[in-house]
Parts: structure tokens; C-alpha cells; sequence
């Protein structure tokens, strides 16, 4: 048997026999050739096959007819679009030859799984439609560039900490308690008559890790929330990246730290894939300059209603349409697609935010990516006293948080971090509409198969 070769693979070898696999996008079936589209994970490329037909019926037969030849025209006449074959036959490079150049002449095919003739969605298929095939949908080629370029930037950010001495850590996501609040939390029953709860965020084990004398450290995993909500950025379970650093003097320590990551993971994602990202999306991957513009919230929301758009929100926070409008302001002013709004009143953050002594706002902030909140980031508070006051004042009992009160009663250094949505960030980075379609499998508060 020969060794398979992968389509990208073709362009670079000599004419002569070759073996490829993958499944059937199209056959044009003419009276006297037919053609092949095959596409693997890597690419497409032609198949072509002189085809013998059976004498037509009174017809004068000359000349005998090779059975195998014979076999082989019935066999790509019926092919499904979807079948998965193995094709062996002789590479030839012909520059007439629109999809890359090169083509395949059939020796013999094989079959490993055969479609149905019936396809159940088309490229006008409504979302819901193509989320129930999925697995059909992702066969596209936009749709597997999506999952490269995800590869790239998560294989990046693993790069620039790693580089930098953080460790990797993987926290539980069955909690015993709740992470952040009482709400948006998904229970199940644990052994023992026990309750537990799917993690809102490893926020808890993150500072852990600070007590525990680890410094730098990040994750990237699965988070749950339970949050009914049907808009484009919202999933009941999604990848979390984040990280969390020793000895910080402010949430600035953070920042800085989040836009040279970034920087650094849009610059891998444009040197490996950014023209094939502006051929299938018409979308150009802007690496961002450092530092990121910084407006605290105050001034952003004057910003906004100097624009005509006035926040209705009464928790005083940036609403979606609030937060297009101050990155259309910072677009127009800085450039950039970037922007943190920062200094968040104590009543719209967490009770493990640190707050300012002087303003009495919080050392946090939310990161922007053109118009849409894709992290929150702060320098948490480490003193537990603090800590137990400003739960209280979350209407939270301190007795419920013992646990995570306890990493503070042995000593913990000054820290902060963030957490940021993947999924937010490739819609972004791709310019697509929801985060429906850059994630492998979409759980939705209607959506739990396939």
C-alpha cells in the first residue's frame, strides 16, 4: 500500500504515483471524463478519470472492454458527495489546472465509508440547521481555518507564558460551592446525598495558586454558566483562558502583561494564516500595537453620551451598544481596535476586586475587542479582612467562602489576573456574527446534542 500524502503535501512532489484520502466535495460526471473534487484536512485537489461507458444498446462493439476500467466509470458516477475514499493513481503538474496546479490521474479508488445521496443541510441553511449537522458544516474549508487559527493562538499564548516561567495548571470544575455567586450556577448530584456545581470560572484555584508560592500561572479550560441568555456572545459552556501573577502593584501589572499576550498571539495567527483568513473571511489580521489605549469608565461613559448615546443602564456599567460606541470613539481617535476601561465602582465587581484607598473604586478592568467586552481583569484583594468585609457587603456569608477564605489565612502575596472568553476573541479576530460559529460544538440554554 502507499503511504498516504496529504493534499498540501502534492504541490511539492515530483510527477508519479502517489496515494491520497479524504472525502468527495463534488463529481462532474461527463460523457467522456470525469472529475473528482477530494478534499482532506489540509486542502483540495482534482481527480480525473477517462471514462469508459458501456456501448450504448445495437451499438457495434470492436474492440473488448476492460471490466476494471468499466467498474471504475460506475463506481465514480455514483459517488455521494461525502464519501470517504482512498484514491490511488499518478500525480501530474499542469499549471492549466485551477486548484493548485496540480491533478491526479484515478488508478484505482476505494472506498472506506459511502455518504448518503441526500445532504441534509446546503450553503443556505439556516444556523439552527447547520448546528444540527455540525459535523457535516465543519467540513467546509472556512469552517476548518477557524479551528487552525484557534490552534495557532491558543498554541501562542501557551508560548508567551511558557517563555516567561508560568505554570500550567488545570483547576476542578466540580465545585462544592459557588465560584462567583449564587447565580448562573448548574447543579448535579455528587456522591453521599452532596450537591455540586460545574465551575463559573477556576477564579477561586487561580489565587490558590498564589498562596501556593506558584507566582505566575495560567489555564485554559472549561467554564459553565447558567445563564439563559439568546444573544451572539453568550454560551452555557465555553473555554476560559486565564492567568493570574504574584506581587503586582496594580491591575496596570495585569494589563500589561494581556496586551503583549495578545500582541503576541494576533502576530502568530497573521504570519501563519493571515492570508488565507483575508481570502475565505475578507478580514485582515490587525496585530495590535502596545500599549492599548486606557479610559476609565467615568470618562467613557461622557464619551458615549457626547456621541448621542446615553447609557439606560442603571448599575452604571457600559451597555453593548455603549461599549460599540466608545470603541468607535477610540477607533477614530487611537486606530486601534483595542481599548481598557478602567476604575469600576465596588457595586458593579466582584468582592475580591481590590479597591483604590484614595477613589474607592476598583484596581479592575474590562478589556474591549472591537466593540465587545472580551475579559475582566483586576488585582484581587489578598488581606483576608478586607475580604470578608467586602463579601459582606455582597450580601455573601463569609461562612460559605471558608474554603477560599482559608488560602488567605496563611499568608498570600499581592496578585491579580483575568479571565478571557476564546470564543469571543476568534469571532472577533474573524469577524463573525456569533460565537456560534468558531465553536466546535455550541451548548445554548435550547442546545445540548449533537
Amino acid at each position: 500500500m502507499s503511504e498516504r500524502v496529504l493534499v498540501s503535501q502534492l504541490k511539492s512532489l515530483e510527477d508519479g504515483p502517489v496515494s491520497v484520502s479524504g472525502w468527495v466535495e463534488t463529481v462532474r460526471d461527463q460523457k467522456k471524463v470525469q472529475f473528482v473534487i477530494l478534499r482532506d484536512e489540509t486542502g483540495a485537489v482534482q481527480l480525473v478519470n477517462p471514462a469508459t461507458r458501456p456501448p450504448a444498446e445495437g451499438a457495434e462493439v470492436t474492440e473488448p472492454q476492460d471490466a476494471d476500467a468499466l467498474a471504475l466509470t460506475e463506481t465514480i458516477s455514483a459517488l455521494a458527495t461525502g464519501t470517504f475514499l482512498t484514491v490511488r493513481g499518478a500525480l501530474k503538474h499542469d499549471e492549466r489546472v485551477k486548484l493548485g496546479g496540480v491533478e491526479i490521474k484515478i488508478g484505482s479508488l476505494e472506498i472506506a465509508a459511502a455518504a448518503n445521496p441526500e445532504t441534509p443541510i446546503a450553503a443556505d441553511s439556516s444556523p439552527d440547521k447547520r448546528m444540527d449537522w455540525r459535523f457535516l458544516d465543519l467540513r467546509q474549508r472556512r469552517n476548518n481555518l477557524i479551528f487552525r487559527v484557534q490552534t495557532t493562538f491558543e498554541h501562542a499564548l501557551r508560548t508567551y507564558w511558557i517563555e516567561r516561567d508560568y505554570i500550567e495548571v488545570h483547576s476542578p470544575k466540580l465545585m462544592a460551592s459557588p465560584s462567583e455567586s449564587n447565580a448562573e450556577l448548574f447543579a448535579l448530584e455528587y456522591f453521599n446525598d452532596q450537591t455540586a456545581y460545574l465551575a463559573q470560572s477556576p477564579q477561586f484555584f487561580k489565587q490558590m495558586a498564589q498562596s501556593a508560592g506558584f507566582g505566575k500561572i495560567f489555564e485554559i479550560a472549561p467554564a459553565f454558566r447558567a445563564d439563559p441568555s439568546f444573544t451572539s456572545r453568550h454560551a452555557t459552556e465555553f473555554t476560559s483562558i486565564d492567568a493570574e501573577i504574584s506581587w503586582v502593584d496594580s491591575h496596570e501589572d495585569v494589563a500589561r502583561m494581556q496586551e503583549e499576550l495578545l500582541q503576541f498571539a494576533f502576530q502568530a495567527v497573521a504570519d501563519k494564516h493571515g492570508a488565507e483568513v483575508q481570502e475565505l473571511f475578507g478580514v485582515e489580521v490587525q496585530v495590535p500595537a502596545v500599549p492599548f489605549p486606557r479610559i476609565p469608565l467615568a470618562e467613557a461613559l461622557e464619551i458615549v453620551k457626547a456621541r448621542g448615546y446615553e447609557v439606560p443602564r442603571t448599575d452604571g456599567d457600559l451597555d453593548p451598544e455603549g461599549e460599540r460606541q466608545i470603541a468607535a470613539h477610540v477607533l477614530e481617535t487611537y486606530g486601534h481596535q483595542f481599548v481598557f476601561i478602567t476604575d469600576y465602582h465596588p457595586e458593579i465587581r466582584a468582592f475580591y476586586h481590590m479597591r483604590d484607598e484614595e477613589t474607592g473604586l476598583t484596581k479592575s478592568y474590562d478589556l474591549l475587542f472591537n466593540g465587545v467586552e472580551i475579559t475582566t481583569g483586576a488585582q484581587r484583594e489578598h488581606r483576608v479582612d478586607v475580604l470578608i468585609e467586602q463579601a459582606k457587603e455582597k450580601g455573601l456569608d463569609p461562612a460559605h467562602l471558608d474554603f477560599y477564605l482559608d488560602f488567605f489565612r496563611f499568608g498570600a502575596p499581592p496578585h491579580g489576573g483575568f479571565g478571557m472568553g476564546l470564543a469571543r476573541v476568534l469571532m472577533l479576530l474573524l469577524g463573525e456574527s456569533s460565537i456560534r460559529e468558531v465553536t466546535f460544538l455550541f451548548r445554548g440554554p435550547t442546545r445540548l446534542a449533537p
